[in-house]
């Protein structure tokens, strides 16, 4: 049974059947399964996944380091889609709204959202259990056994649930296929470098990592007039890449035998104004807050730790006035601010384009893990049936 058959049986606010891409153990690859979803409750919307990239969030999940064993389960959570029904409670959504995903929410009342100082929603922040943040239960089942969610998303699949508040209205004018790299990682490196450090015009900036957030937040370093961008990775293939963003200088660690951070010191008379750790090392937190300078250097940690979680670095650096601190989503409050960046992309200001480096449709999903295990792409966009 297909989706489409099952929706005009079971009606827009029924149970539908669709295809999903299902993780059934660590590291083992996806199996196209047909999945049945609940429909909408309260405060929840039904979404038609138009478009779904990739993150290296959710490899690491999917290869379980550092994460808990959550399975069977379906992943994917930077996505946009089209709303398919809507639950009771919902006012701001109806069918036929163009919309991103959002691993973490906002509920506009709790005292993080109520602050102003923070997008660590208390109601919607992210989901570690694989449920739905409202009644902690499933939406997905196969053969009648429960799978878990993905940061309350999971968008590998033709039709999700989401509480209305992990998802932001867009303009219809944004490509799908393209915007939905906004939901998390273009929108986390732009965040880092803007909300985050606030990266003031003519200074020094240190990415270690090349990624997509790591590239992204070049693009904002150079948007906001940074003098030098120094892109480190050991990937030299990056170095390209790095450029097309914003990168000024391009360092592999492996071809340097003295510490990299002793390279950085001499290049930049002392230490860069701002490090970002976009790699998901903890290791590499010490080696960005010692390419710092001392007094004001500033080190963001963006990544996601693949194992050791613990951060270890020596009291004397934060003595000499160095400050480390953390960026969830680049400090975005999601549905609040995320339109602002999608018209951003409309009106030419930010590039979203250059980090799609693979299409895929849906079925060829694996292929878009192996290439981002072989470090072969930035993000690879997976299209679903139409």
């Amino acid at each position: 049974m297909n989706s489409t058959t099952s929706m005009a049986e079971g009606g827009s606010g029924g149970v539908i059947t669709c295809k999903a891409a299902v993780a059934w153990a660590a590291g083992e690859p996806l199996v196209i399964e047909e999945v049945q979803l609940s429909p909408p409750g309260p405060l929840e919307i039904r979404i038609k996944i138009v478009s779904t990239s990739l993150c290296r969030s959710d490899l690491t999940a999917w290869l379980s380091e550092a994460q808990p064993q959550l399975f069977p389960r379906i992943f994917g959570h930077e996505a946009s889609g089209v709303v398919e029904s809507v639950g009771h409670e919902v006012t701001e959504f109806e069918e036929g709204d163009h919309v991103l995903t959002l691993f973490t929410g906002e509920c506009m009342s709790c005292r993080h959202c109520a602050s102003g100082k923070s997008n660590i929603c208390q109601v919607l922040g992210l989901e570690r259990q694989g449920l739905m943040h409202s009644d902690k239960r499933t939406r997905f089942s196969v053969k009648g056994n429960p799978i878990y969610h993905y940061c309350a998303v999971s968008s590998f699949s033709e039709y999700t649930v989401v509480h209305s508040g992990c998802a932001v209205k867009i303009s219809s004018n944004a490509p799908l296929e393209k915007i939905c790299l906004l939901s998390c990682g273009v929108a986390a490196g732009l965040g880092a470098a803007w909300k985050v450090a606030n990266i003031s015009k003519g200074s020094t900036v240190v990415i270690f990592g090349l990624g997509t957030v790591g590239l992204s937040v070049a693009q904002g370093a150079k948007l906001r007039g940074a003098s030098h961008i120094i892109g480190v990775d050991t990937n030299p293939e990056k170095s390209e890449k790095g450029k097309a963003f914003g990168v000024t200088n391009f360092l592999n660690p492996n071809d340097y035998d003295q510490p990299i951070q002793q390279v950085i010191h001499q290049m930049t008379d002392g230490g860069a104004d701002y490090a970002f750790e976009c790699v998901g090392d903890t290791g590499l937190i010490t080696t960005a807050l010692q390419s710092c300078c001392s007094g004001w250097g500033l080190t963001v940690t963006l990544g996601v730790p693949k194992d050791k979680p613990e951060i270890a670095a020596h009291y004397g650096l934060f003595l000499s006035g160095r400050t480390l601190t953390g960026s969830l989503f680049g400090g975005w409050k999601p549905k609040s601010e995320l339109p602002l960046l999608v018209d951003k992309y409309l009106e030419k200001e930010i590039e979203i384009d250059g980090y799609i480096t693979h299409n895929l449709m849906f079925e060829d999903i694996n292929k878009a893990f192996d290439l981002m295990r072989q470090g072969q792409c930035l993000r690879c966009v997976i299209h679903m049936p139409k």
